[in-house]
C-alpha cells in the first residue's frame, strides 16, 4: 500500500470516534485522516466498516498448536503469523511456570524473534511466573514455584534483547515489595497474580510500583467485607490496569461490569490467556507438562478440572463486552487497544492510530464481526 487512503464510516481515533472518513496509508505507515477524500491518493473503500488500531494482546501463551513455551522460533513465528486472523496485531509472548532454564531459552527466543511481513509483532514478553503461591496456582505447575529473583530477572532482561518486559509475581512471597520496586527501576512492568495475598500485602507492591492485576477475579484471594483480598485492591486502586479475560467462562459478566465501573474504561485491559489449543478443534493438549482436555468453549487441566488459561480470541472479547452492554464499542476497543499498550509500556509504538506509526489496523462491521487485519498496511487477513 505505497499511497493509499482507507474510506471508512467510523474511525477510532486518539481523540474518539470519528467519520466518516479517509486515512491516508503512506509506505506502511499512518498519514492524516480527513473528513474528505484527499487528491490524487487511490482510495480503498471500505463501506460502511468501522476501523480501529490492531488489536494488542498482553498475556497470550498461545494460538493455532503453537506456545511459547516450546522455545522454537519457527513456534512463535507460526504463532505471529496466524494471530491477525484475531485481529491482533502486537502481542506480548506469555511464558508460564516451569523449570528456570526453559523460561530463560524462551526469553532468548523472543529477543532474537525478527518480526515478519503481515504478522503480529512480538513487541516483548509477559513472565507469567514463577514466582507465585499454589494456593492460587491455577494451571501453573507447582513444582517450579519459587521467591522472586532480581538475579533471574536480569538474566531475562539480557536474554529479551531489549524488547518490552512485564513480570509477575504473588505479592505474599518473599521480599516481594523489594523485588517490584528493583524490577520497576529495571525498567519492567510489574503485575500481581495467581495469589492468596491479603488487601495489604497487594497494596505493599502496589506501593513499590505494581501497576497490573494478572486475569482479575482468576487466581487470587477474593473480596469479602473485612479482609478485601486481592479482588479488593484490584478494584480499589483505579490507577492500576486490570486484565479481563471476557470468554463468558472465566469471569461472570456482572462481576466484568463491577471492574469496569470500579476502574474506568481506561484502566481495564481485554486479553485472552490464549493457550495453543486456540484456533484449533476440540480435544487433548498440554500447557507445559499439564495435559488439558478442550471441550465446550474451555480448556480445563485433565487432573482437577481447573481452568487452564482460555481459547478466547481478542476480537471475540471486544465484540463479547459489547454484546453484553457492559461498553460501548469505542470503549472497547480502548481496553484491547490502547490500555493493554499503556499497561505494558509499549504504547509508543502500537494501541493507537497517529501519524507515523505502523499502520496496523482492525476492521470491524457495525456490529462489531471482525472483518480485516491490516499490518504495517498490508491486508494480512480478511474474512
Amino acid at each position: 500500500m505505497a499511497h493509499t487512503a482507507l474510506k471508512a464510516t467510523r474511525f477510532f481515533l486518539p481523540s474518539g470516534p470519528a467519520g466518516p472518513g479517509y486515512l491516508e496509508v503512506r509506505d506502511r505507515v499512518f498519514g492524516r485522516f480527513s473528513p474528505s477524500a484527499p487528491e490524487g491518493v487511490e482510495v480503498r473503500d471500505l463501506g460502511d466498516a468501522w476501523v480501529a488500531p490492531g488489536l494488542v494482546d498482553v498475556h497470550i501463551h498461545g494460538y493455532l498448536d503453537h506456545d511459547v513455551m516450546d522455545c522454537s522460533e519457527e513456534a512463535l513465528s507460526e504463532m505471529a503469523a496466524a494471530l491477525p486472523r484475531t485481529g491482533t496485531t502486537s502481542f506480548l509472548a506469555t511464558t508460564l511456570t516451569a523449570p528456570v532454564e526453559a523460561t530463560t531459552e524462551a526469553c532468548v527466543v523472543i529477543g532474537n524473534h525478527v518480526n515478519a511481513p503481515k504478522a503480529a509483532k512480538v513487541e516483548g514478553v509477559h513472565l507469567e511466573g514463577p514466582f507465585f503461591t499454589e494456593r492460587h496456582k491455577g494451571a501453573q505447575n507447582a513444582a517450579y514455584l519459587i521467591d522472586p529473583s532480581v538475579e533471574l530477572l536480569e538474566t531475562w532482561i539480557r536474554a529479551l534483547a531489549g524488547k518490552a518486559v512485564k513480570t509477575d509475581l504473588a505479592p505474599e512471597r518473599k521480599d516481594a515489595p523489594a523485588y517490584v520496586a528493583k524490577a520497576v527501576e529495571l525498567g519492567c512492568v510489574v503485575a500481581l497474580g495467581h495469589s492468596d495475598a491479603t488487601y495489604d500485602e497487594a497494596m505493599a507492591c502496589v506501593d513499590a510500583g505494581a501497576t497490573v492485576f494478572v486475569h482479575t477475579y482468576n487466581g487470587m484471594s477474593g473480596f469479602t467485607h473485612r479482609e478485601p483480598g486481592m479482588v479488593g485492591c484490584a478494584l480499589a486502586t483505579p490507577e492500576t490496569y486490570a486484565e479481563l479475560i471476557c470468554d463468558g467462562h472465566h469471569v461472570h459478566p456482572a462481576a466484568a461490569r463491577l471492574a469496569i465501573a470500579a476502574k474506568g474504561a481506561d484502566h481495564v485491559v481485554l486479553i485472552t490467556d490464549c493457550m495453543r489449543a486456540g484456533g484449533m478443534p476440540e480435544g487433548d493438549f498440554m500447557l507445559g507438562e499439564l495435559p488439558v482436555v478442550v471441550r465446550d468453549g474451555t480448556a480445563r487441566l485433565r487432573d482437577g478440572g481447573n481452568l487452564a488459561g482460555s481459547i478466547l480470541e481478542l476480537d471475540r472479547a471486544v465484540k463479547n463486552v459489547v454484546d453484553w452492554g457492559l461498553a460501548t464499542p469505542a470503549e472497547a476497543v480502548r481496553m484491547a487497544t490502547l490500555n493493554p499498550a499503556r499497561s505494558a509500556g509499549i504504547d509508543d509504538v502500537c494501541g493507537q492510530i497517529l501519524p507515523g506509526r505502523d499502520a496496523d489496523l482492525c476492521v470491524f462491521s457495525p456490529a462489531m464481526e471482525h472483518l480485516a487485519t491490516y499490518v504495517a498496511g498490508e491486508l494480512a487477513w480478511e474474512a
